[in-house]
């Protein structure tokens, strides 16, 4: 039998010695590595009261973002939708009536938007599409639920605090963006 890479090893056969039969070596092996572990440093975190710092590109939960007058960015073009590789975004457009001007940007805007979470892949290209800047990915994490319904967010859960009402809420969700 020939190897294809000449690199094969002829396996050694010999027996065992009486001190390789009953593993002792490899018994005191284990422990001295049980041992090395023993006294590092802990690697684990008390997550309610210390958070560790995550990566400058994590990538969490969508925001739908406001201006700094407090009006919604989103003009409900369908650009994030169709960029969504898991065609996890909805979205149903309407036109902006008399008298709106405070609450909406542009003469369109998007009057149902939804986020399936559970086939969100986060992968940015949501945030990447938008022309308005008016979606991104937030430093948060999507919270556990116990039903599928609690994973599509509506647009009432995905919309930033006002900044001129809310604005502690608005800096704290805005983040580092």
């Amino acid at each position: 039998m020939q190897a294809l890479t000449n690199k094969a090893k002829a396996v050694d056969r010999k027996p065992m010695t009486r001190l390789e039969k009953i593993y002792l070596w490899n018994i005191a092996k284990g422990m001295a590595i049980t041992l090395r572990h023993f006294f590092k440093k802990k690697v684990t975190v008390s997550y309610p009261e210390e958070k560790r710092p995550f990566s400058p590109v994590f990538r969490g939960i969508q925001v739908l973002n406001r201006d700094e007058e407090g009006r919604e960015r989103c003009t409900a073009c369908g650009l994030c939708a169709v960029a969504c590789p898991a065609e996890a975004i909805t979205m149903e457009a309407a036109e902006r009536k008399p008298g709106e001007e405070n609450l909406y940007r542009e003469e369109k805007y998007a009057a149902r938007y939804e986020i399936n979470m559970l086939r969100c892949i986060f992968c940015g290209l949501c945030e990447e599409a938008c022309p308005k800047d008016a979606i991104y990915l937030s430093e948060t994490f999507a919270p556990a639920n116990y039903q599928r319904k609690g994973f599509i967010y509506g647009k009432d859960a995905l919309l930033i605090p006002d900044p001129k009402t809310q604005p502690e809420e608005y800096a704290k969700a805005r983040g580092q963006h």
